[in-house]
């Protein structure tokens, strides 16, 4: 019963803004900056098998999908050639498409120090090649990604692949590492805002 009512008392004092009982509020005004709009590069990166999709999100909220790919890479590449081709990769699209915006999945926990390391390595390539063209570049987690496009941090990668297609009309089928990389280029249109 007392912390019911401890919670009561906290939940009224963040309700007044943290001031004491019976002082004078000044009004708030929270003001959202400029959503994005325009071409975003989702990258979803792994030292073998990369993807990548870009994203045009319109001033009406329409998203399509101009292009995705995944990068598979075989296992007798060594991994400094693995890392020059996810960089030629993002290079490729980067010529291609006049893109405004780059956002990458950031690397998930893992146990393993030396997975760690090289999916780090992975996603340098990637953010490297973006940096050195000047394109601001935004990382985003694999539960925040989920929560923004699905609506649940849990979703599974067939949850992911069928909402992008709800939203865009692009089939992924089966290739997840294309559509997990247009999650993240969704999330980015959802939730950036310009300050």
């Amino acid at each position: 019963m007392a912390s019911n009512s401890t919670r009561k008392l906290w939940a009224a004092h963040i309700a007044r803004g943290g001031k004491a009982a019976g002082a004078k509020q000044a009004p708030t005004r929270v003001t959202l900056g400029r959503s994005f709009r325009g071409r975003v590069l989702g990258i979803d990166p792994s030292l073998r098998g990369s993807g990548f999709a870009v994203l045009d999100y319109s001033a009406d909220g329409t998203a399509r999908i101009l292009e995705a790919a995944t990068l598979k890479l075989h296992r007798s590449l060594s991994m400094p050639e693995c890392l020059g081709a996810i960089g030629n990769q993002v290079d490729d699209f980067l010529n291609q498409h006049s893109v405004d915006h780059v956002a990458v999945e950031q690397t998930i926990y893992v146990q393993n120090f030396q997975t760690a390391q090289i999916l780090g390595a992975a996603r340098g390539a990637a953010i490297g090649t973006a940096a050195m063209r000047g394109l601001p570049v935004f990382e985003y987690a694999p539960l925040r990604i989920k929560q923004a496009v699905v609506g649940m941090g849990r979703a599974s990668k067939e949850q992911v692949a069928r909402t992008i297609q709800n939203i865009t009309g692009t089939n992924f089928e089966l290739r997840f590492d294309e559509s997990d990389a247009a999650a993240v280029a969704l999330c980015h249109a959802f939730t950036w805002r310009e300050e």
